[in-house]
């Protein structure tokens, strides 16, 4: 499976499909304690201000100084860890 970053009409966020339910509806932020490792991989890289998880997709919106050149591959690199 491959998971390829999609834009939102929201330039600070990417949408990232991943083929399978990612689990209920969450979003994730910075500062908090979730049993969910995939959430708090994704919230560890630089430039990640949130993460929203539901149905087949994960939606990642960077801080104003990230870059999605550098977010984009990590963000793949954890999903298809997680999902593949």
């Amino acid at each position: 499976m491959s998971i390829e970053p999609e834009a939102t009409p929201n330039p600070s966020a990417m949408k990232f499909t991943v083929g399978q339910p990612v689990g209920d509806p969450m979003t994730y932020v910075p500062g908090g304690e979730y049993d969910e490792p995939m959430a708090n991989d994704l919230l560890a890289l630089e430039g990640v201000a949130s993460v929203f998880a539901t149905a087949d997709f994960v939606t990642v919106t960077k801080t104003e100084e990230g870059d999605w050149a550098d977010i984009s591959p990590a963000v793949i690199e954890i999903l298809e860890n997680r999902f593949t």
